[in-house]
């Protein structure tokens, strides 16, 4: 697919991220643009054939438009959500909300680990992380094959899965919300996703948490504790519940150490009595 020519200079900074940078349109506030680092021809590419199944299956999202570029760095437009934040800014911005946001978030998440997906056209979460677990040069092999087991015997389902699920990746723009960033999209077992959630508020240390959530960490570890008893019952102690979704949260260490290509022995730590 050809990507569409645009002049960078109808466009205004608006933020950026670990793979590229987004944009807003000068003049049609419906429009909003991400592109990616240079370099990454492919992934914008297929991030918005992925982004447009995901908009099909009637999932909570910006609307996917074009495949584009600037003449060396390519993208994706998406109809802009004009006012809207996430749910981590929010609750920086006013932490004695935080109990509604978590609850909100975790309301999302529900409702988007019900959705039932054509298995046929993504991938499976377990198949994702065993790609991953291959590739890691830090694992022995002896620990490898403790953690694909626990893989293999984790529950199937075709149930949606984020991927990537941050609450900096729900946004909120008055009664409407949406998830955004759904590169990594999938299906499998819901606490594949969950897990992510625990990693941000609870594993991830402080400076981190302070760097790109933008708030302390005793704040994002409260709106761990909000949003638990939401997504899985309030008649769950929260060390059960979190028992059960600490392995889940340090299979993330596979995609950071990928990214890093360092160990990242705070996150290795999860994986206690697994490996």
């Amino acid at each position: 697919m050809d990507a569409i020519r645009i002049n960078l200079e109808d466009y205004v900074h608006s933020g950026e991220g670990a793979n590229g940078e987004s944009f807003n349109h000068r003049t049609d506030a419906s429009v909003m643009m991400k592109l990616y680092n240079t370099g990454k021809v492919q992934q914008p590419l297929d991030e918005m054939l992925l982004a447009q199944k995901v908009y099909k299956l009637g999932i909570p999202t910006p609307e996917p438009g074009e495949y584009v570029t600037d003449g060396v760095r390519y993208g994706i437009r998406f109809r802009r959500i004009e006012g809207k934040v996430s749910y981590s800014r929010a609750t920086a911005d006013h932490p004695e909300k935080v109990a509604q946001y978590a609850a909100e978030f975790a309301q999302m998440c529900l409702d988007l680990h019900k959705v039932h997906v054509d298995t046929t056209q993504f991938e499976n979460v377990k198949d994702r992380y065993c790609r991953l677990l291959e590739e890691n040069p830090f694992f022995t092999k002896g620990e490898k094959d403790a953690i694909g087991q626990f893989i293999s015997d984790c529950p199937e389902s075709d149930t949606a899965i984020h991927g990537d699920l941050q609450f900096s990746n729900a946004i909120f723009a008055g009664d409407k919300r949406y998830f955004i960033d759904l590169g990594d999209f999938c299906y499998g077992y819901p606490l594949f996703d969950v897990g992510m959630v625990y990693l941000c508020c609870c594993i991830s240390d402080a400076a981190f948490i302070e760097e790109v959530f933008h708030m302390p960490k005793p704040l994002a570890v409260k709106f761990w504790e909000e949003f638990a008893p939401v997504y899985f019952g309030a008649d769950r102690p929260l060390k059960d519940i979190e028992s059960g979704i600490r392995p889940y949260a340090g299979l993330k260490t596979l995609i950071v150490e990928r990214d890093t290509k360092c160990p990242m022995p705070e996150m290795r730590a999860c994986l206690k009595g697994i490996i």
